[in-house]
């Protein structure tokens, strides 16, 4: 005859926290710089160079498109100039100014060279550049608004300058024209920032950990 002998002590489990059971979110960004660190260097920069010459494409094929949304007074966003800001910002003056001219040539081919919206995009990625450098701003979706608008609205002035100095065109109807184009620019210009920002700028921030790693 088999006797139960009772239990007085009986090891509880103990429940597992909530953190057990959810994976760390914050851990969800390491794998993809893990993998960047794994290509070879030359690798890197091909894919490097590779994202900047489409977006820079991207950029000029999207200067002539008007989806719904993106026009405002027959204006639309100003996106070479919002890929200098997004460029700059966290690169020197000389590079920012230099990016600047080159987009700034690449548009006059598209459209005119006289005047110059090299002379515009090239002051542009200085001025961004020096507000990086001088630590001026800081990295979120608001500050890059900002900047955008504010260099959008800059460049604008510099082109109707352009124009007036020129002396082939009445001066009084270039400021009236330039007053509604600087605006509509600036408004669309900062408004689809993040789109092209937002991308571009995650890409370089995980190359670079990659890079120090």
């Amino acid at each position: 005859m088999r006797v139960k002998v009772p239990v007085f002590w009986r090891k509880e489990k103990k429940p597992r926290s909530q953190s057990e059971h959810k994976p760390d979110r914050r851990k969800s960004k390491l794998p993809k710089i893990a993998e960047l660190t794994r290509w070879h260097p030359r690798t890197r920069q091909i894919v490097d160079l590779t994202a900047i010459c489409g977006s820079v494409m991207f950029c000029l094929l999207l200067l002539p498109t008007r989806f719904p949304g993106m026009e405002l007074l027959g204006i639309g966003p100003n996106w070479l100039l919002i890929w200098v800001v997004t460029w700059s910002v966290k690169r020197s003056a000389f590079q920012g100014a230099l990016a600047g001219i080159i987009l700034g040539f690449l548009q006059d081919a598209m459209t005119s060279p006289n005047p110059s919206h090299a002379v515009g995009l090239g002051l542009v990625g200085l001025a961004t550049g020096l507000m990086q450098k001088q630590r001026f701003i800081q990295e979120d979706f608001v500050s890059i608004a900002l900047i955008v608008f504010g260099m959008a609205a800059m460049a604008e002035t510099i082109f109707a300058a352009q124009l007036v100095f020129s002396g082939d065109r009445n001066v009084a109807d270039v400021w009236a024209y330039h007053q509604k184009v600087a605006l509509a620019s600036a408004i669309l210009s900062s408004l689809w920032a993040p789109v092209l920002y937002y991308p571009l700028n995650r890409w370089w921030q995980q190359l670079k950990l990659a890079e120090q790693s």
